[in-house]
């Protein structure tokens, strides 16, 4: 077990990561966690008000928001027109508020999994790379935050569609958005791994 996920055999995944991929993983999930900020239903005494918080009616200004959380009406193409903006307003409204606290439980999953595997190896001592073990539904969390990184760094990026990937792959070693496009292809395979293990 070594760089990706392989499955366990009582299910699950399994990885191993040394301190600088636990450190990498970890970093980016709190900048992302960070991004999307805090959660505007704490506070609220009564579970049933912080159900009716309303969220915002507009798409977030920053580019890798907009794209978590992008307009549930209207054609990318062509541009929203009048409609499918007011239906887009009244949809966000009521979802991105759960949308957002979904996405900041599985980077929460993320970055809690990380610092138990990291714990656990320095409990062990010697050095060696962390086992980091899920369960399904940890794993699911875990799909939920790779994606959410790789799309916020695509967007940093601006890789649109295949060709902008392909792009990078002739990026010169000096470019100051290398280890950024390095973490995203490390991400990809991640992701890919870790799909692997819930196939059947």
């Amino acid at each position: 077990m070594a760089g990706y996920f392989e499955p366990r055999p009582e299910g699950g995944a399994a990885i191993a990561l040394d301190e600088v991929e636990i450190s990498i993983l970890r970093s980016l999930s709190t900048q992302l966690l960070e991004l999307i900020g805090p959660d505007r239903t704490r506070g609220q005494e009564d579970p049933l008000d912080a159900l009716f918080v309303e969220g915002p009616s507009e798409p977030p200004e920053d580019p890798a928001l907009a794209r978590l959380f992008p307009d549930a009406y209207g054609d990318p193409e062509r541009g929203p027109d009048e409609e499918s903006r007011r239906l887009s307003a009244e949809f966000r409204r009521f979802t991105e508020g759960d949308l957002r606290a979904r996405k900041r439980e599985d980077l929460l999953a993320v970055v809690h999994g990380l610092d138990a595997a990291a714990s656990a190896a320095a409990g062990e001592g010697g050095g060696a790379p962390a086992v980091l073990t899920l369960r399904s539904a940890q794993s699911q969390q875990w799909l939920g935050a790779l994606n959410d990184l790789r799309l916020a760094i695509a967007t940093r990026l601006g890789i649109t569609d295949e060709d902008s990937t392909e792009k990078l792959f002739d990026l010169p070693d000096g470019d100051p958005d290398k280890p950024m496009v390095m973490a995203y292809f490390w991400l990809g395979g991640l992701q890919e791994s870790l799909i692997e293990t819930l196939l059947p």
